[in-house]
């Protein structure tokens, strides 16, 4: 990566470093890898990530697919993450608590393993619902599925805390921004990759092969987490149970800028997630099937990458409320466009089909023009969330909140799929989105008018 220089004046000097008089001979425009040379830890850990997490988004892609394919219900694939909602809600909040009560290394790797055997689990459901469609049999019920699915959610909301939590540990302060923009492409070239993967595979070989790559791209994030060295807690002993979890819950009372980052996210992706619509909208207005539900997906990540590849100047960025509030209204236009979209190709007569051959191009490039914008201004939003809670939590803490930033980040885009798969039933295909992005405006606008210590947060004097 290469930095581009650039004038910079004495006052933009100083308010970028916060000494008077400093000198910055260089701006950055890439992605600064610096947190990879500092710690061969975070760089293991980082890699592994990437890798399986690929996998991840393959299985994601591939249960709403599956589900779809026995249903054919928005609704059903909306209730995928709907009824995982809760116990992901508590995995954070106890998987947090328990990353600061014992080994992180260890609680990880526990984590893993049974999130590795639901995978193996969703690989046999699928063949067995294959072998049952070319039998003339009644196939898997999609509730299989949806249950799988939800303890390997659990399993990974746990992973993610603990995981998250040890980068804190793992890197010093001013690396952690650039830390978190690289967390960005961990997720974003994964979300890229695998949905488009999913889609190809689903599309050529059958839904059981998409499983199957998710079950041998696992190893790789197992590999990561087990290299890293020992984590224990920092400190005193303290024995497991929800009064520690009530203490970060307390900690978290006492946290405004924290807590109004999670209420914001909350409500981007509560009302801003398309996802669960992606089968009817390939079925009923672009055509093209699980091609076009990879399309859109990959879109979005797209936006997420390009974004993180640069994410150089953010290190220079010290006021990080204001900047998550914008981004998040942005990601709300985008949101809208994506509403209205849906409703003017809707109304296009058209004839969507299977295949290359039956998409509607003229929608997919506007949709996902839109995906593009979302995934970009949600990875903005993340970056500076992200950072405030590495610098601002202490270690002891950490844990904890970061249980409650997955259940956030984890949780929100469930609710979203409810919300979506449920007003495009009652109502039209296109209203969640549509209703959802003008709401995401108006009410971001003014919570972060009302709150005072938010839009004032600067990472160089970090208060929870």
């Amino acid at each position: 990566m290469t930095d581009e220089p650039s004038e910079t004046s004495a006052e933009a000097v100083e308010a970028s470093t916060g000494e008077p008089g400093a000198t910055v001979p260089r701006t950055r425009r890439m992605v600064d890898i610096s947190p990879l040379k500092e710690s061969p830890a975070f760089a293991r850990l980082w890699f592994g990530t990437t890798i399986s997490t690929v996998g991840t988004f393959v299985t994601v892609t591939a249960v709403g697919l599956q589900v779809y394919d026995i249903t054919a219900s928005s609704l059903m694939v909306g209730l995928v993450g709907g009824v995982a909602l809760l116990p992901v809600i508590v995995a954070g909040l106890w998987g947090g608590m328990l990353a600061d009560v014992m080994d992180r290394r260890r609680l990880a790797l526990t984590s893993q393993v049974v999130a590795w055997a639901t995978v193996l689990a969703l690989v046999g459901l699928s063949v067995a619902d294959a072998a049952a469609v070319a039998g003339g049999h009644d196939r898997v019920s999609a509730w299989w599925f949806i249950a799988v699915a939800t303890v390997n959610s659990v399993a990974a909301t746990i992973t993610s805390a603990t995981r998250r939590a040890i980068i804190g540990r793992i890197l010093p302060p001013e690396m952690l921004s650039r830390a978190s923009a690289l967390n960005g492409i961990s997720f974003g070239l994964p979300l890229t990759l695998g949905p488009a993967l999913a889609g190809v595979i689903a599309a050529v070989w059958g839904l059981p092969w998409t499983f199957a790559v998710d079950a041998v791209l696992f190893a790789f994030g197992f590999l990561g987490i087990w290299s890293l060295p020992p984590q224990p807690r920092l400190g005193e002993p303290v024995r497991a149970g929800w009064s520690v979890v009530v203490e970060g819950l307390q900690f978290l009372r006492r946290a405004p800028n924290i807590r109004m980052s999670f209420i914001v996210d909350i409500i981007a992706m509560g009302l801003g997630r398309p996802y669960a619509l992606f089968p009817a909208i390939a079925a009923l207005v672009v055509g093209g099937g699980s091609l076009t539900v990879g399309a859109l997906t990959t879109a979005g990540a797209i936006g997420t990458v390009l974004t993180s590849l640069f994410s150089g100047p953010v290190a220079h960025i010290h006021r990080h409320g204001v900047a998550v509030g914008r981004a998040i209204m942005v990601y709300g236009g985008f949101v809208a466009l994506f509403g209205a979209a849906t409703l003017a190709f809707g109304l296009v007569d058209h004839e969507p089909a299977e295949g290359l051959s039956g998409i509607y191009w003229p929608a997919l490039l506007v949709l996902a023009l839109a995906m593009a914008g979302m995934g970009a201004s949600d990875e903005v939003s993340a970056i500076f969330r992200q950072t405030m809670m590495l610098q601002a939590v202490p270690d002891g803490m950490r844990g904890r909140l970061q249980g409650v930033f997955i259940v956030v980040v984890t949780g929100g885009p469930r609710i979203g799929d409810v919300y979506a798969g449920a007003l495009a039933t009652a109502l039209a295909l296109w209203s969640p989105m549509l209703f959802g992005g003008v709401v995401i405006i108006v009410l971001v606008a003014v919570l972060v008018r009302l709150q005072p210590s938010f839009r004032a947060y600067d990472d160089r004097s970090p208060t929870p």
